[in-house]
């Protein structure tokens, strides 16, 4: 086999081996139903865990002295008043439930 049929072989190879791999990559998935469906009050609770951990991270980074007492106070405010809405929002969702 001369070299320049070899060569033509190799990059059809490479091409077709890269094209597949493409596809099998980002073609979509036919089974999109395997999620679990959540109701609003369970995402409102993962929400509620998420904010509760940003807090003692901030308080953490705070005591380490990577924020102003300014930075510091603006950041928890805006965090504790996210967290206020949603455990008012549980507990109305809650409180229609029952």
């Amino acid at each position: 086999m001369s070299p320049a049929v070899l060569n033509y072989a190799i990059v059809m190879f490479c091409s077709l081996f890269a094209a597949g791999a493409l596809i099998y990559i980002f073609l979509p998935s036919r089974d999109t139903d395997t999620g679990v469906l959540k109701t609003r009050v369970v995402y409102l609770y993962e929400r509620k865990d998420v904010v509760y951990e940003n807090l003692r991270d901030l308080n953490f980074e705070f005591k380490s002295g990577k924020f102003t007492q300014a930075d510091y106070d603006g950041m928890r405010l805006g965090m504790e008043a996210e967290a206020a809405r949603i455990l008012a929002e549980i507990e109305m969702l809650e409180s229609a439930k029952a």
